[in-house]
């Protein structure tokens, strides 16, 4: 209620552009834990699938080269410190590939939810997070608590699945006494890729939850009051960034609006260098010829090609070009341009006729 009071009022106005950007900027953006973890057991599961059998047969193969040369091992503490690092080598190895698809999967989790973002923010010191009271509150804070309930529905979930599982598999493992090493060690890396992919599927299930939730909280977050889209509108009306953008955009559909006036003139006078100036006199509706389009250096060229295109007469007079491209555009031309004017739009009629 005091946040609420303090920037006026209750938040009721979806974010801005603006808004949104600084949020992002602060790493504050809507990002699900849970979905880093499905993908991540789902992607280890599928990987494990394919790999687990190179890997049992790697395995197979370090363990019976260790049996074969067991009877020169003397347990000396060279010897045990041989093996250790020898030990530790090829299962690196062997591991390796798992590890490394573990950081990818890591890295690409975050960058599928959020797009591709670096900032420091969240790593500056907030001395007001180290409050014991404002810490206390957040103990009990709405995501606090769904955090915990969401931890505490995972543990049982997974608990009862991995049971059930077993239960159903348990009369199979009973005759696992009567079998040899290998077929035991086959079943039970059968039974346990078994719980993962249940496990995958209720991770998944999860996870497609709390994106949704995780997304709904951070647009509520990042809703805005009525006094702050006004105090957000007036601060981006002053940025000089912003006006020049919105000069500059009016600018181009202004250029857009007297270029498609040119097919309308009568002629266009022209300072052979740069300038150019489209007249238009309509003797039933005008009291003096006006101005449709003028402009300088490359809209000056542009004016010309609409002209040649629409065969719009182009007469070259720069005293004339020179003090029409002062006028307004839309103005009547002065009366003391009218006689010149008026020369050039008699000779245009004549070559019309």
């Amino acid at each position: 209620m005091a946040e609420e009071s303090s920037t006026g009022g209750e938040k009721t106005e979806e974010p801005s552009a603006k808004r949104r950007a600084d949020f992002r900027k602060k790493g504050q953006v809507a990002q699900s834990k849970e979905v880093q973890t499905a993908l991540l057991f789902t992607i280890i599961l599928i990987f494990w699938i394919f790999y687990m059998p190179d890997f049992w047969a790697n395995l197979s193969k370090l363990l019976a080269s260790i049996w074969a040369n067991l009877d020169n091992f003397d347990g000396s503490p060279n010897k045990v410190f041989s093996l250790t690092i020898f030990l530790t080598k090829e299962m690196a190895f062997l591991l390796m590939p798992l590890f490394l698809l573990v950081m990818v999967i890591g890295f690409f989790s975050s960058v599928f939810q959020i797009g591709w973002l670096f900032t420091t923010q969240p790593l500056t010191p907030d001395f007001s997070k180290i409050d014991p009271i404002k810490g206390f509150g957040r103990m009990f804070a709405m995501r606090a608590l769904v955090d915990l309930a969401k931890s505490i529905s995972k543990v049982i979930l997974i608990g009862w699945v991995a049971y059930s599982t077993i239960i159903n598999n348990f009369e199979e493992a009973l005759i696992l006494v009567d079998t040899s090493a290998v077929a035991a060690i086959l079943f039970l890396g059968r039974v346990a890729t078994l719980i993962l992919a249940k496990v995958c599927g209720l991770l998944i299930l999860i996870a497609a939850i709390d994106f949704m939730y995780t997304k709904h909280e951070m647009e509520e977050k990042m809703k805005m009051t009525k006094q702050e889209v006004k105090e957000e509108f007036k601060e981006m009306e002053g940025d000089p960034f912003i006006k020049g953008q919105i000069r500059r955009i009016q600018q181009e559909m202004a250029q857009k609006r007297m270029m498609a006036d040119v097919p309308d003139a009568d002629v266009v006078i022209t300072n052979p260098t740069h300038i150019s100036v489209a007249i238009k006199y309509d003797t039933k509706n005008m009291d003096a010829p006006i101005v449709l389009a003028k402009g300088a250096d490359h809209i000056a060229m542009k004016i010309r090609e609409v002209a040649r295109e629409n065969e719009i007469p182009i007469m070259e007079n720069p005293p004339v070009a020179r003090l029409l491209h002062k006028i307004d555009l839309g103005a009547t031309i002065p009366e003391e341009m009218f006689k010149a004017v008026a020369e050039i739009l008699a000779h245009v009629y004549s070559l019309k006729k």
